[in-house]
């Protein structure tokens, strides 16, 4: 079966309570992915909330309307904030 990586960082992990996932690649998108996963929970849709994370496909920093493939490994974070 054709597979994605999705890594959780940071307080996305915390809030979704697991630090990767193996999914079948039935996203087109790193949006309809992001879609997808915030119907698992109320945690999740926080975690996941469109306007307050990143993403990366295959360590890059990619737009939520960036393409996936099989074998693509996606990690969303928070943005991270200097003090």
């Amino acid at each position: 079966m054709r597979m994605i990586k999705v890594l959780f960082l940071a307080q996305v992990r915390e809030l979704t309570g697991t630090d990767a996932l193996d999914l079948p690649a039935d996203f087109s998108t790193v949006e309809s992915l992001r879609q997808h996963l915030a119907t698992k929970s109320d945690r999740w849709a926080l975690a996941l909330e469109d306007g307050k994370l990143l993403a990366a496909v295959n360590q890059t920093l990619v737009s939520f309307d960036h393409p996936l493939t099989a074998g693509d490994e996606v990690a969303f974070f928070p943005p991270v904030t200097g003090g």
